[in-house]
Order: C-alpha cells, then structure tokens, then sequence
C-alpha cells in the first residue's frame, strides 16, 4: 500500500514548470471610505469619509462576450509563467469601476472662492451635500490598476491519487504591485471635465484563491483580492491646474476563466 501511493504521488504530479496561461474574468469592488482633496485656481477643499461603491453592467452576452464591448464590465485580464512547479509570475490588469455616491453628507474644509456659486466660502468641519451640481466624482471607464504579481499555488487533490489528465484542484495565493492608469470623469462645480487616461498613483494587494483546472488545458477560478489604493494625481476638469488625491482600501472577489499549457519542458 506505501508503495502504491508513492507511485501514485509521483505519476500525477502537475509539472507546471515552463506553462503559460492566459485570464480573462469579471469583478465586483467594494471600497473604504477616502477622503478626497481637491486644489485648483481659486479652491482648496478636502471632502472627509466619502462612500463610493462599484457600477455593475447589467448582463448580456454582447456585453461580456463581444469583442467590442468586453471593457464594458468590471474585468481582469492576466497572462502569467510557471517558474517553478508552484511558482508563477504574471502581469495584468484589474478593471474596476468607482463611482462617488451623490446625495451623501460629508465634513468639508478648506476654501472655495471666486467660482460664482453657491459653494464660495470658507469651511471648517461644515456639512456639504454632495449635490451632482457641485461634485460627480468616477472612475468609470476604469479604476485600472494595472500590476505585476507573484502566486503560490498548491495541488491539492494530488495526495488522494486524482488522475491529472481530467483534474487538477489548486489553492493559491499572491502578492501584487502596480500602478493606477484611471479614466476620471469629474463634474465639479460645472467645469470642464478632464476624461482622459492618467497615471493617478499606486498599488499593492494581497490575494488568496482557488483554481480547478480541467483536462490539464481549461480552468475556471475564483480569488478575493485586498489592496491598498493611493493616487496624489487624480486630473479632474480640463484645467491642468485642477485635480485630486485620495487613497482607500478595497475588496476585489472575482471569477475567472482561463487556458493554460507547457511553453518549455522540465528540466
């Protein structure tokens, strides 16, 4: 019996050394609470604790399937490389949505004058509606965090004798870095908005999963990322003297689907 299951171990072992696998999955973000800071020609305001959450796109098959409008919903996209049996690297991006969430009362300080509105004066701990005629506040064509990261994974149905060609059941877990490409569509005070791609800032997330691979080449997976969010450089109107920084915390729970196969042989 030991030296059945010897050989059984050493038969199904996954060999993932030398694979690629490609990603692709959809998204759900939950987000802390952030206090923004807003500074352009004539304002300096901080807005305290602001609740945002994420925006999902109703289903359908053109939406999440079509080619071009698969950047619609919240998505991540990853290739990675095994380096090892358990080690993978791999580059990516997770395509969030964050959208500020209008009519909420927050603490305003700071200053806005010379704008010709309602909203010129000075504020010391005061409470602000936060009305869309005077801030809508998204990033929603992309809370783009596009990062680099490095996973451990774990076969864990190799000990009972599960036969690889049919099913592989991993847990796996990661760390990532990168930096925020967010596409902000900003109304403040009726200026021009800025809706254009920036580099805001940074981020790192840790991460745990499960993967089930099927038939050695298809898997499906589903993880829950935390991270940490920080962008000093949010562009907000058209006005290069404008803009914003916030940073915040997220829960990022996804389900995945993907291909994986062997680009170089085990040494």
């Amino acid at each position: 019996m030991i030296s059945f299951a010897a050989s059984g171990q050493a038969n199904i072992n996954p060999e993932n050394k030398g694979k690629l696998y490609v990603l692709w999955g959809w998204n759900w973000g939950y987000y802390s609470k952030s206090d923004i800071h807003f500074t352009g020609t004539n304002y300096d305001f901080e807005l305290k604790d602001v609740k945002a959450q994420d925006r999902q796109t109703p289903f359908s098959f053109e939406d999440y399937f079509g080619i071009t409008s698969i950047t619609i919903p919240q998505t991540n996209f990853r290739i990675g490389y095994y380096i090892n049996d358990n080690l993978n690297i791999a580059v990516g991006v997770d395509h969030m949505k964050y959208f500020m969430i209008n009519d909420q009362t927050v603490k305003i300080n700071g200053y806005i004058d010379q704008t010709g509105t309602i909203y010129d004066g000075v504020y010391s701990n005061d409470d602000i509606l936060l009305t869309t005629d005077f801030l809508s506040y998204e990033h929603s064509d992309g809370l783009n965090y596009i990062n680099a990261e490095i996973n451990y994974v774990k076969d864990i149905l190799s000990w009972v004798g599960n036969p690889k060609e049919k099913l592989q059941v991993y847990v796996t877990g990661g760390v990532s870095a990168g930096f925020l490409l967010p596409k902000t569509n900003s109304q403040l005070m009726g200026r021009e908005r800025h809706d254009d791609f920036n580099v805001a800032g940074y981020g790192m997330a840790l991460k745990a999963g499960v993967n089930i691979t099927f038939y050695k080449y298809f898997f499906v997976q589903s993880e829950l990322k935390g991270g940490f969010i920080n962008m000093p450089n949010v562009r907000t109107t058209h006005d290069k003297s404008d803009g914003a920084s916030q940073h915040f915390f997220y829960l990022m729970p996804d389900i995945l689907i993907g291909v994986v196969f062997k680009i170089a042989h085990k040494n």
